[in-house]
């Protein structure tokens, strides 16, 4: 909505999202409004490089974090459970945190955080992480949105399969925020099905939202 008319007519309101919206639903739902797309990024960013890994590869992907944490960077590594859980043979966040921080990096900091916490310990770990207090931060999706930390160089996102291509696009963001290069690293099971290796291989092509 803008007063005036023609080019450089000043708009009344802007509304803003940092999450893609499909045309479809944006001409549903702001179809009265004039509608533009950034689609580039910020000034001094680099693309976030995104490979996909095999189960057997874990240790490879470790390597990596560890290196980029050797340069001064810090890590999130990401799973679809809080707890572990008799129905499922998913790996959690909770005992991964557990397990990261006695036997894969036990020279490390390791910080959790998770949607069952109360928000107050939420905030906290997430300042203390921000602060370079932690080296590797244990999340479940919860960071999905609204976390900035430009020293972030790499994600790990555990049994990638089980995230939606929105979600996996949502929490690569995490990383890349700073000018460094940054590294988004997908850990699945090969015993996939054809669909779910497809939908990973859009993941490693494409960096578009939409």
């Amino acid at each position: 909505l803008s007063r005036g008319a023609g080019e450089g007519a000043a708009p009344d309101v802007l509304l803003m999202s940092a999450t893609p919206i499909p045309r479809t639903l944006a001409l549903s739902v702001y179809g009265d409004l004039d509608l533009s797309y950034l689609d580039e990024l910020p000034p001094g960013r680099k693309p976030v490089r995104t490979t996909v890994h095999s189960v057997g590869q874990r240790r490879r992907v470790y390597d990596l974090v560890r290196r980029e944490i050797g340069h001064g960077r810090q890590a999130f590594v990401v799973y679809p459970l809080i707890e572990e859980s008799e129905a499922s043979d998913l790996r959690d966040a909770t005992s991964a945190a557990e397990e990261l921080r006695t036997e894969v990096f036990p020279d490390l900091r390791i910080g959790l955080v998770h949607g069952r916490m109360p928000a107050a310990d939420r905030d906290r770990v997430m300042r203390e992480f921000k602060d370079r207090r932690f080296d590797v931060l244990v999340a479940t999706t919860v960071i999905e949105v609204g976390i900035d930390v430009p020293n972030a160089s790499v994600i790990v996102i555990e049994h990638a399969k089980r995230f939606g291509l929105a979600q996996l696009h949502q929490l690569r963001g995490r990383v890349g925020r700073g000018s460094d290069e940054a590294f988004c690293l997908l850990v699945a099971d090969w015993a996939q099905s054809k669909e779910a290796k497809e939908r990973l291989a859009v993941m490693t092509e494409t960096r578009d939202g939409l």
